[in-house]
């Protein structure tokens, strides 16, 4: 298919992307792993490997089990969904862009040899050596900037300030068990709040705000696994709608597939 772009990954960043890319008439094919741990559901495409669909901003996200199905549903309001983490179907598809948005902080298996036009978002990857192009993803001045040659900022592990907050707002798994949800995305918690548990253990709101993201129910964690995440702006329609970052990265990497086409 012309101009089809096979993006790894279908949390909320690469779903700014992948709505961003469809908005502006790119066919895109999202692949997933079978249990996609993203806590920003509600603006996931990646929600629908559970749902067997998912609306993003007016866009659908659907479930299919083949390569030839995913071609078949594709439009201009329709994503497909793929398991397939390690990306075999690429070989099949032969797209003109391949976009990692899994947001791994490290390269997890994409190469420059996987389609004409190979995009690495965020940290891992080198420009020349494992893609063509990388896009800052660290919150501040660059933004959602083109790299041409380098990396991206190495991960600090510390999350991009929110209303005053950064490592507060990040809800984390106090040890390793089975998560399940207490409160839902959405829902207004006062610090101190009980939000999730983990295995019987509790685990409570570390701010006060909008439980912006929580993971989905019954996945098993390890210890210090990010969780949930709360929004002290406390606007609930910020829940259910691209944020303001992954817009920014989406532009970039509209912008870098454009410029790498045309040059």
């Amino acid at each position: 298919m012309k101009n089809l772009i096979v993006l790894r990954g279908g949390g909320d960043i690469a779903s700014g992307i992948a709505h961003r890319l469809v908005r502006s008439g790119f066919p895109v094919i999202i692949l997933e792993t079978d249990q996609p741990t993203m806590v920003r559901r509600t603006v996931s495409f990646a929600q629908g490997i559970y749902d067997g669909e998912m609306v993003v901003e007016g866009i659908t996200g659907k479930k299919v089990n083949t390569t030839k199905e995913a071609l078949q549903i594709m439009d201009k309001s329709t994503i497909p969904l793929l398991i397939d983490p390690k990306a075999e179907c690429i070989s099949d598809l032969r797209p003109t862009v391949v976009v990692d948005a899994i947001l791994a902080k490290k390269n997890i298996g994409t190469t420059i040899d996987m389609a004409p036009i190979v995009i690495g978002v965020g940290p891992g990857f080198y420009v020349g050596k494992d893609v063509h192009a990388v896009i800052e993803t660290k919150r501040g001045h660059d933004l959602g900037r083109v790299l041409l040659q380098g990396q991206a900022i190495a991960d600090t592990g510390i999350p991009g300030n929110i209303g005053g907050y950064t490592i507060e707002r990040v809800l984390r798994a106090p040890k390793k068990g089975i998560f399940y949800a207490i409160k839902k995305i959405g829902d207004q918690v006062q610090k101190g709040e009980a939000v999730a548990k983990i295995d019987g253990e509790i685990v409570y709101a570390s701010i006060s705000g909008v439980l912006r993201g929580l993971l989905q129910n019954g996945i098993l964690v390890s210890s210090g696994f990010k969780i949930g995440d709360i929004d002290p702006r406390a606007e609930v329609k910020h829940c259910y709608t691209i944020s303001d970052k992954a817009r920014s990265i989406g532009g970039g990497v509209l912008e870098a597939l454009l410029y790498l086409k045309n040059r």
